[in-house]
């Protein structure tokens, strides 16, 4: 139960941070992809923060012997660079360029009512579901 509380919080902390940081806003982010035009930096700041913060704790925390609500750390065991990851980076670059969203925000989003999430978290859902169904016949 104490797992769940503290996923519950750490999501809700997330979503105010995105929130706060103006990346449920679309405008934001293609502002911040239209470098030759109005390009707006707000992005960069809010990457440097996760990036900083990551740089800054994650020594720390992966010196533990497991995470302090779960009985061991679940970490990604692949780390080939193959065309299936380099085709789903791509088509994730486009649809964010194209919508202003990526999963976080939209979520964040959809919860405050925006009616642009209303359309992307679908389409979201429809882009997952192929995926698991193109991963089940590679095998």
């Amino acid at each position: 139960m104490m797992r769940l509380v503290v996923a519950l919080l750490a999501g809700i902390l997330f979503g105010v941070g995105l929130a706060l940081a103006r990346m449920t806003d679309p405008t934001v982010v293609l502002g911040f992809l239209d470098v030759a035009g109005r390009f707006d930096p707000t992005l960069v700041f809010v990457l440097g923060g996760a990036a900083g913060t990551t740089l800054l704790t994650f020594r720390f925390v992966l010196a533990r012997t497991r995470p302090l609500f779960a009985p061991a750390f679940e970490l990604p065991q692949a780390n080939a660079i193959d065309a299936p990851l380099l085709l789903g980076a791509a088509l994730f670059g486009v649809g964010w360029g194209i919508a202003g969203y990526c999963p976080g925000p939209v979520l964040v989003a959809l919860g405050a009512g925006i009616h642009s999430a209303l359309v992307f978290v679908p389409a979201l859902i429809v882009g997952g579901v192929l995926q698991r169904l193109t991963a089940r016949r590679r095998g």
